[in-house]
């Protein structure tokens, strides 16, 4: 397979108002979700397609309520810059595993809080 660095690569260019931008957005978000499948298989990421988008939903969650256009014009540069990284695999397995450590961990602690519940545990 043969990688054309600019396949994924979208122009640049600011939003002319916020109707424009909540397109812009929708379209780059239908991207990351279309691609969730070839992303798992790529990377060989060991959760589910659904789990996959459900983390790249929440990314686009934490920046739902950003109230300035060229924010928003800049967060919508970086996710494709991120997606032509990703689709391109220029990235490796622990970059994009390093967004799904909540599941990968499954919620347990890995370091005791302090000195001595860790002794009490038998950790070293």
């Amino acid at each position: 397979m043969t990688v054309a660095p600019t396949q994924f690569a979208v122009k640049t260019r600011q939003s002319v108002n916020w109707a424009d931008a909540k397109r812009r957005v929708l379209a780059c978000y239908r991207e990351w979700i279309r691609a969730a499948p070839e992303m798992q298989t790529m990377y060989s990421i060991p959760l589910p397609v659904s789990a996959i988008r459900t983390r790249i939903r929440q990314e686009f969650e934490r920046h739902r309520y950003v109230d300035k256009l060229p924010v928003v014009d800049v967060l919508l540069f970086q996710g494709h810059a991120d997606y032509q990284e990703t689709m391109n695999f220029w990235r490796q397995t622990t970059h994009v595993m390093s967004y799904f450590q909540e599941e990968t961990h499954k919620g347990a602690k890995r370091l005791p809080t302090n000195f001595m519940t860790g002794f009490l545990e038998g950790r070293n």
